[in-house]
């Protein structure tokens, strides 16, 4: 019998047997207990969907919108069978502070700019997607084995330290300010269980922002934060839409971002794969397509780039609840919270310092990630060929290894996403020849 678009998804009551997720994929709760987890999903991708777009100068309510919108789009893509929310991509964030030239406080006035290039990002993603779905993936993970996909998750983060250092320095109180919010987010890492321990960027900036307010707004140290933008915006409004603005060489710098996008939604679905105990291989060129589209559609209207977020894949290995329609819910809930200006007002009062200190340590977890990967694959780096590549890459990546030619420019995790690909390709081929000979 021919499968249907949607799954029908079977309602049950979730049992701790200790086999297997308790609510899989075509499964659900009753609808309260669905609500519930639904909220919980949006408090897991909101610290980091919220962060990125402030430290591009984007608007971070229309991006929580447009994560909203993105999800229920890759929902649609994969007929509602893979578990995951569409969330603003730190990818970007050097790319696009590179073509617009963003100074790192406030909207940024070069916006459009850089929507070009993500547009042309999620075009060049979807064309993947659409190569996938009609020859399967082999080829993705013959060009970035897991040296590959573990070295340019790493120079991302690597990529961005010296961003998250530039901002929390100005002076000695904002310096020490992103400290404490580091020890913060670290306290909540360390010393809280359970959910709690999975927010621990979102419970940590609540926690140094109360301290900032207390000694700055209370004992006049610091620059106060002024909570008059949040008195004054009304509760619902549309979200402000920005127009993209199509640049060469601003497009041809961001669009090659795709080949990152994949390696972490590749990622992510194998992750969800073992968890789940289902193998969603055939359903990966849908996902890439509909990661690209949903990318598409934020850059033309004033979003971020989106990705499928580990953070709630860090949600579901917790709860073991992967019932898709979570998502829906999850999306509606973002799509609501996108038409409150004052919900974006309380966003915008976040102190820099704070934002800052919570950047270095999320920064510092990406490149972490990538060191992950390697670990979790069982990288032989005795081999001299996995040694190279990871080294290489992680040298561009970080020293910012920019490439010009004519009028094309590729930055430096661009250049390290592709020497890593190229090189062990190069050096793959020669130790074959070798072997064979």
């Amino acid at each position: 019998m021919a499968e249907s678009f949607f799954p029908k998804w079977r309602l049950r009551q979730g049992t701790s047997d200790g086999l297997g997720p308790v609510i899989n994929i075509d499964e659900r709760l009753p609808w309260p207990q669905m609500f519930a987890m639904g909220l919980q999903h949006v408090v897991a991708m909101f610290g980091a969907t919220v962060l990125a777009p402030l430290l591009m100068g984007f608007d971070p309510n229309l991006a929580i919108f447009m994560s909203g919108i993105g999800t229920l789009l890759f929902f649609v893509f994969v007929g509602g069978r893979v578990p995951s929310y569409l969330g603003s991509s730190f990818a970007f964030i050097g790319l696009v502070i590179a073509v617009t030239g963003y100074g790192g406080s406030g909207p940024n006035p070069n916006m459009g700019v850089a929507l070009g290039g993500i547009i042309a990002c999620g075009a060049l993603y979807t064309l993947i997607g659409l190569l996938v779905t009609a020859v399967g993936t082999n080829w993705i993970e013959r060009l970035m084995p897991p040296v590959v996909t573990g070295a340019v998750v790493a120079v991302i983060g690597l990529n961005l330290a010296p961003i998250a250092v530039k901002g929390v320095v100005a002076n000695n109180f904002d310096a020490w300010m992103a400290l404490i919010t580091i020890l913060c987010v670290g306290g909540v890492a360390v010393f809280t269980r359970g959910m709690m321990q999975r927010l621990l960027i979102l419970i940590g900036l609540l926690l140094a922002y109360v301290i900032y307010a207390v000694l700055t707004n209370g004992a006049g140290l610091g620059k106060p934060i002024d909570f008059g933008i949040v008195a004054n915006a009304p509760w619902f409004g549309m979200p402000k839409f920005v127009a993209p603005v199509f640049k060469a060489d601003a497009m041809s710098l961001l669009a090659p971002i795709a080949i990152i996008l994949v390696a972490e939604n590749l990622g992510h679905i194998k992750a969800v794969s073992a968890m789940t105990g289902k193998n969603l291989d055939r359903y990966m060129g849908r996902a890439f397509i509909g990661d690209g589209v949903a990318t598409m559609i934020s850059g033309s209207a004033g979003g971020t780039g989106v990705t499928t977020y580990a953070e709630n894949i860090g949600v579901m290995a917790v709860t073991r609840i992967y019932s898709t329609l979570v998502f829906v819910i999850a999306a509606v809930v973002a799509l609501v919270l996108g038409f409150s200006p004052k919900f974006g007002a309380v966003i915008q009062t976040i102190p820099g310092p704070v934002l800052g200190g919570v950047s270095i340590v999320v920064f510092g977890l990406i490149a972490v990630a990538g060191a992950r990967i390697w670990v979790e694959n069982k990288v032989d780096f005795s081999d001299n060929r996995n040694l190279i590549v990871a080294a290489v890459t992680l040298v561009l990546g970080a020293g910012d290894f920019t490439l010009k030619l004519g009028q094309f420019s590729l930055g430096g995790i661009g250049t390290a996403t592709f020497g890593a690909i190229i090189l062990y390709a190069i050096l793959s081929a020669a130790g074959d020849r070798k072997a064979r000979g």
